[in-house]
């Protein structure tokens, strides 16, 4: 029975520390706000006002994992974002051209650093934090210091929300709900086929219930949050940034759970000389992870000027930090090797509810800080606690049903995530 219960948290029940803590933060404040957090137009808020940390995080923990470090996302994304506003106010370009104009610029900032890092092999936080100060001079020096307003498509881009289908027939946001559908009977799909796996590799698998309440309970809060999406204020629904959020997770952590690329960014954070010895590309790998850090740093300047509605000098000040804390909360190793893409949404989430409830308690931004630099402060004094101890630490436990899965597939292969925990 105890093996049952351990699988039904992933491996252990430690396993499910973040996402306790995700809970725990959102029901606190929920209760502590008199039910404002949950309200659809407050999640509607939190999504919209956090998309541009969730997308540099996609980034940066991929960054972390093969053990660098991105100080320069925050300027990156604001240079790309006074690019294309500019080329949309005073070269008339189409929105559409403007944001391809915006990812080839990210591509080729990313492209400058990746070159100096993997190519030169100068270490990535000297590479990125003279990036930081240069492209910060760059978006000055192109915007003059002054806010550039971007049209009516950037917005929807940066604040808009899903298209209601037939409001007249149908009390509620028809796409909402449909998308809400297709995720829970995603997980149930995955779940039962995960299930069907084991029993063909294991001498004594989990009975069915523990994937069947695995994707009740998983699939079922989806679809709840769905609702209180799909049932907000008339004209509102899920956010269009959300949605792209969503599908950047599930693409990234199919990169980095199911490909050979993926594999080896942790088998190089885990170690480089080894990952050398066994047929790495090590210089390659550095140089995507470094080049697809800026890319996704454009994609999130971009969607922070739409929602903003204009691009402005202060852009990306500090977003590095928002970005790194939340890879480390959500259970990325400082020394690299450790990640997960799904990790460090969790600790995303855990940073923007713990900034929108007390926001919502009208906490004042100096405490607001400290209690944030707390909270970085004990996600990682705990992993290491758990290391010293000789247990395995609560990052790992975040990639243990992922590891097992992968030794199923294939016995013989070396999991490299799991190497340095």
């Amino acid at each position: 029975m105890k093996k049952d219960f351990t699988a039904l948290f992933g491996g252990d029940f430690r396993q499910i520390g973040m996402i306790a803590a995700l809970a725990a933060i959102a029901l606190f404040f929920q209760f502590q706000t008199g039910g404002k957090v949950f309200q659809a137009q407050n999640l509607m808020n939190l999504v919209m006002g956090n998309t541009y940390v969730l997308v540099l995080a996609i980034g940066m923990v991929l960054v972390i994992i093969a053990g660098h470090i991105d100080l320069s996302v925050g300027s990156v994304a604001a240079t790309v974002g006074i690019v294309v506003a500019v080329a949309m106010r005073d070269w008339s370009l189409n929105p559409w051209l403007a944001i391809a104009l915006g990812i080839g610029v990210g591509l080729v900032i990313g492209a400058w650093q990746g070159f100096w890092v993997a190519t030169w092999g100068i270490p990535a936080f000297i590479v990125t934090l003279g990036g930081m100060l240069l492209f910060r001079g760059v978006n000055q020096l192109i915007g003059k210091s002054l806010t550039v307003p971007v049209p009516e498509l950037f917005q929807t881009l940066g604040a808009g929300y899903l298209p209601d289908i037939a409001p007249d027939v149908i009390p509620f946001n028809l796409p909402t709900m449909i998308l809400a559908v297709l995720a829970a009977a995603a997980i149930a799909w995955a779940e039962w086929n995960g299930h069907r796996n084991r029993r063909q590799f294991e001498a004594d698998p989990t009975p069915v219930w523990v994937p069947v309440v695995r994707a009740l309970v998983i699939g079922g809060i989806i679809i709840a949050f769905g609702w209180i999406f799909a049932t907000g204020r008339p004209g509102t629904s899920f956010p269009i940034p959300g949605v792209i959020v969503v599908v950047l997770a599930v693409v990234y952590s199919f990169i980095a759970d199911r490909t050979v690329l993926g594999r080896s960014i942790y088998a190089i954070g885990g170690n480089k000389a080894a990952a050398e010895l066994t047929g790495v590309k090590v210089v390659k790998t550095n140089f995507f992870v470094i080049c697809n850090s800026a890319f996704l740093a454009a994609l999130a300047g971009m969607l922070f000027i739409g929602r903003s509605t204009a691009s402005g000098p202060a852009d990306g000040n500090a977003w590095e930090l928002d970005a790194i804390a939340a890879v480390f909360i959500g259970g990325a190793a400082v020394s690299g090797g450790v990640g997960t893409i799904m990790g460090t949404m969790v600790g995303a989430l855990v940073m923007a509810f713990l900034n929108n409830g007390l926001q919502l308690l009208g906490v004042g931004s100096d405490l607001t800080q400290i209690i944030k630099g707390l909270v970085l402060l004990l996600a990682v004094a705990v992993d290491v606690y758990s290391k010293r101890q000789g247990k395995r630490s609560i990052i790992g436990m975040f990639q243990n049903a992922a590891e097992q899965r992968k030794q199923l597939r294939s016995p013989a292969e070396p999991t490299p995530s799991g190497s340095s925990d």
